[in-house]
C-alpha cells in the first residue's frame, strides 16, 4: 500500500521540518479526486495516546462508502518515536497509522484524518504526508482552525467559509470552515493528497449524516480509546488474574 512503518524517520525537528518541505513538493494539490459515488471504502484513521507513557494505539476504520457500515477495522499498537512538536504533529502519528493500514485486507479509495492537510504552516499535515506515503487520495477534518482565520459560516447544514492564512497577501484559501450540523460549531476541512477542497467537503457532508464529525472519524477514535482502555486494564489485572 505505502511506505512500511519501519521506514526512517526523522529524528530531530530540521530533520522533520525539511521531510515536510519534500512532501509538500511531492504532493498532489491538483487532481480533484473522487467525488462522493465514485469509491466503494473509506477510511478514518486516529491515535490514542496513553498518558502515562509513550504507547500509542493507531486505528483504522473502514465503511462501506454507500451505507456507512463499518466493514473492517485494524490497529496497531506502539511506541511514540517523535516527541510533541506543533506542527510536527504527523511524525509522531505516522508510524502507527502506516501500520495500521497495512493490516487491512485491502486498500480503502479514500483515507479521512482527524487532522490537517494543506491547511498547515508548511502545507504539509497529516493529510498530505498520509497521502504521500501511501498513494491514497486523502484529506483532513479538523476540530479546530489550527493558526488560520475565518469567518463564521451561515447557520445552516451545508453552509461554508473559507480558510485563510493572513500571513500572505492577499490571504491564501487552505481549506474551508464547514457547517455539518445545523446550529453547530463547523469542522475544518482541508485536501490532503489526491482530492481536491470541493470533494473532499461533498465527502464529509457525506460522512456526517448525524453528528458534527465524519463518522470515519468517530468510527477510528472510538475503535483505538477501546483498545487503550484494555490495554489499562490488563495492566491492572494481569491475565490469568482471579476476578470477582
Amino acid at each position: 500500500m505505502g511506505a512500511p512503518a519501519d521506514r526512517p524517520w526523522p529524528g530531530t525537528e530540521a530533520e522533520a521540518v525539511a521531510e515536510q518541505e519534500r512532501i509538500r513538493r511531492a504532493a498532489d494539490l491538483a487532481s480533484p479526486g473522487p467525488a462522493p459515488g465514485e469509491v466503494d471504502r473509506i477510511a478514518g484513521v486516529d491515535v490514542a495516546y496513553d498518558p502515562g507513557s509513550d504507547l500509542t494505539v493507531a486505528a483504522a476504520v473502514v465503511l462501506d462508502a454507500a451505507t456507512l457500515e463499518v466493514v473492517e477495522e485494524a490497529v496497531h499498537t506502539g511506541r511514540s518515536r517523535f516527541p510533541y512538536v506543533p506542527g510536527l504533529l504527523a511524525f509522531r502519528e505516522l508510524p502507527g497509522v502506516l501500520a495500521a493500514l497495512e493490516k487491512l485486507s485491502a486498500p480503502p479509495g479514500l483515507v479521512v484524518c482527524d487532522g490537517y492537510g494543506y491547511a498547515h504552516p508548511r502545507r504539509a499535515g497529516l493529510a498530505v504526508h498520509l497521502g504521500v506515503l501511501t498513494g491514497l487520495p486523502c484529506f483532513g477534518v479538523a476540530k479546530s482552525p489550527f493558526a488560520f482565520s475565518h469567518t463564521e459560516p451561515g447557520p445552516r447544514r451545508g453552509d461554508s467559509s473559507p480558510l485563510l492564512d493572513g500571513r500572505r497577501d492577499p490571504p491564501e484559501v487552505v481549506g474551508r470552515a464547514l457547517r455539518t450540523r445545523s446550529g453547530v460549531k463547523p469542522v475544518f476541512v482541508s485536501a490532503g493528497h489526491g482530492i481536491g477542497l470541493e470533494h473532499a467537503c461533498a465527502h464529509t457532508l457525506r460522512l456526517t449524516p448525524r453528528h458534527r464529525l465524519p463518522e470515519t472519524t468517530r468510527g477510528a477514535d472510538g475503535l483505538s480509546r477501546r483498545v487503550l482502555a484494555e490495554i489499562a486494564r490488563d495492566r491492572r489485572e494481569p491475565r490469568g488474574a482471579a476476578r470477582g
